[in-house]
């Protein structure tokens, strides 16, 4: 009879380790996928790709899948890529990952797709805008930038990325929020970070608009002062204002997210927005997401395709202000 009950004490206690595994997401945790499917419509190295890998450490590390796919098709923001992920509607466990920069690319390739055509499943992360100029330069605050915006918009120059892009549509939106028509604003559009770096440094531009971690090592070093951040709220690390703290009614934030195919049922999409939603809560996620100064910002399911067709147009009507949509 003791042995029986030692058996049974033994098989209990085994019974709730697993659950705590379960719950906790450790490398014990019983596997939620078998294998993922990772779908990123831009080059590897950049930050979707960025995204997918940091997904796949911290899942594997949290024991939740066993095994990743990754397909790569880059080109035009995501606009090349996101008619070869329509295609594979239906397919089970697989997600793709993009974000506000694809919006952008679908109004201004006036792509015949659009992310409606897609199931929304998780906005994971954000990153701010910055604004900075060189150090020397006479703009000590961003009061004094945007003074300088609106007495002359053509005589300050905003270098950013591509034509359309976030920091483009930041610019607008300053530009809009200050009372400037948005096609006044004098935007130098570059095709990568080193060279917009090097034009902000040689003082070619009057300032710079791009994600933090383009400008941060820059800031740190005194070559560059950082006027405001574009976020809701002030970031920790970065010592700089919002723009809303700097009178201008403006807040912007790069976001990433994944989606899953068209087609398929309701009982894939919840186990996907489960996933994410574990992903979300790994201590592995967490601690990645600090390192890469990436702001966790989850959302899942229909609250997320709110928060999509609310971004779609926004962002279409900054572009039309701009001029580079109808």
């Amino acid at each position: 009879m003791l042995a029986r009950r030692e058996i049974l004490k033994s098989a209990l206690l085994a019974g709730a380790g697993l659950a705590a595994a379960g719950r906790f997401g450790g490398a014990e945790a019983q596997a939620m996928v078998d294998s993922l499917r990772v779908f990123i419509p831009a080059a590897p190295g950049g930050g979707w790709d960025q995204t997918g890998r940091t997904m796949e450490q911290a899942l594997r590390a949290a024991g939740l899948v066993q095994n990743f796919q990754f397909d790569n098709v880059p080109g035009a923001g995501g606009a090349v890529g996101l008619p070869r992920f329509i295609n594979m509607r239906g397919q089970e466990k697989t997600l793709m990952v993009a974000g506000m920069v694809m919006v952008g690319a679908i109004i201004t390739n006036r792509s015949p797709v659009n992310l409606t055509m897609v199931t929304p499943i998780a906005k994971l992360t954000e990153e701010s805008e910055v604004i900075v100029v060189p150090a020397n330069s006479p703009h000590r605050t961003m009061q004094d930038l945007a003074a300088a915006f609106r007495a002359n918009p053509g005589a300050v120059s905003w270098a950013g990325g591509s034509a359309g892009g976030t920091d483009h549509i930041l610019v607008g939106l300053i530009a809009k929020a200050l009372g400037i028509d948005a096609r006044r604003a004098s935007y130098v559009a570059f095709a990568g970070g080193g060279p917009a770096t090097a034009a902000i440094l040689g003082g070619q531009v009057t300032a710079g608009v791009s994600g933090w971690g383009e400008f941060a090592e820059h800031v740190a070093a005194n070559r560059m002062r950082a006027l405001a951040i574009s976020a809701e709220a002030r970031v920790a690390g970065i010592n700089a204002p919002t723009l809303k703290e700097s009178g201008i009614d403006v807040a912007l934030t790069n976001w990433r997210g994944v989606f899953a195919p068209p087609g398929i049922n309701d009982a894939h999409k919840q186990l996907l927005i489960q996933l994410m939603t574990r992903l979300d809560g790994a201590q592995q996620w967490q601690d990645l997401c600090r390192q890469r100064d990436w702001v966790r910002a989850f959302v899942s399911g229909d609250a997320y395709t709110r928060y999509v067709a609310q971004e779609t147009d926004r962002i279409g009507g900054i572009l039309r202000d701009l001029g580079l949509a109808t």
